[in-house]
């Protein structure tokens, strides 16, 4: 499809449009976001984001089975359960645990790692806001993507050390590149609150948050003239984000929800959104 472009004002207000229309629960499912859902304390919804996070890869009706898997033994508090689990029984409970590229010993390494975080931490936040900038430590939460990207890589490679892996598929980290999407879909659900977004987290302002990009929203973010890049990588993510935190400075990853509706909800195809948001222009 070529690019369409609209100037700001008229890009904003399209995209204001798609945020009144679909940013609302029920247009959530099928999505791992779902799950969050179930757990009222922040607490245990950062442990069941970034377990359901780290499996959202592949078609959704298995993703969903496989957070199921691990979530279901946990109970009604998925902190409360690592906690007092020993990590010998947690990595024989998911020894059995198989989802595509994530074998059990390595989810069992995993939930391991996020017991010691915990037992270090007191919680994964606290993990994350440690690798802050000191002065950002000192005075307040992150409020540029710069800021929380490496306080993320440094929150990744602690939680990688304390799991004994020297790598996992369940932790991108954004040094090396990557667009780390499914990284950044968990500080999207974390960091802002709407009728969507449930949040918890106060180290870092939605302002901080870089999109999470794959490969729809980036044919989506080229549909409408956010970037030209061909690559979906850390840099494209960042010029996107950049491009939306024109629009909207002080949340710039707003509209990510409702874009990426389309093409997943049978009932909303991608090629809608460029109609959509140029409508009335």
């Amino acid at each position: 499809m070529a690019e369409k472009k609209a100037g700001p004002k008229g890009l904003s207000e399209g995209l204001e449009r798609l945020y009144r229309l679909y940013n609302r629960r029920q247009y959530v499912s099928p999505d791992p976001l779902q799950v969050l859902y179930d757990y009222d304390d922040p607490a245990d919804r950062e442990i069941a984001g970034i377990i359901a996070s780290g499996l959202a890869f592949g078609r959704v009706a298995q993703i969903l089975s496989a957070i199921d898997r691990v979530l279901g033994p946990m109970g009604t508090s998925p902190r409360a359960f690592i906690l007092s689990t020993p990590s010998r029984e947690l990595k024989g409970l998911y020894a059995g645990f198989q989802y595509r590229f994530v074998k059990g010993p390595e989810m069992g390494a995993f939930l391991s790692g996020l017991k010691k975080a915990l037992q270090r931490w007191d919680s994964l936040e606290a993990m994350f806001a440690a690798h802050l900038p000191t002065d950002l430590q000192e005075g307040g939460p992150a409020r540029e993507p710069k800021a929380l990207i490496r306080a993320v890589s440094g929150g990744i490679r602690e939680l990688l050390s304390l799991s004994g892996l020297r790598s996992s598929y369940l932790l991108a980290s954004p040094e090396k590149g990557s667009a780390c999407k499914r990284l950044f879909l968990f500080l999207r659900w974390m960091i802002r609150r709407d009728e969507v977004d449930p949040g918890g987290w106060e180290m870092a302002l939605p302002s901080s948050l870089v999109i999470p990009l794959d490969t729809h929203m980036h044919h989506i973010a080229r549909d409408l003239g956010l970037t030209r890049r061909r690559q979906a990588d850390l840099k494209t993510a960042l010029e996107v984000t950049s491009g939306f935190s024109s629009l909207c400075p002080e949340d710039p990853v707003r509209y990510d929800f409702v874009l990426t509706r389309f093409g997943i909800r049978e009932e909303l195809e991608r090629g809608q959104v460029p109609e959509l948001v140029f409508a009335g222009r």
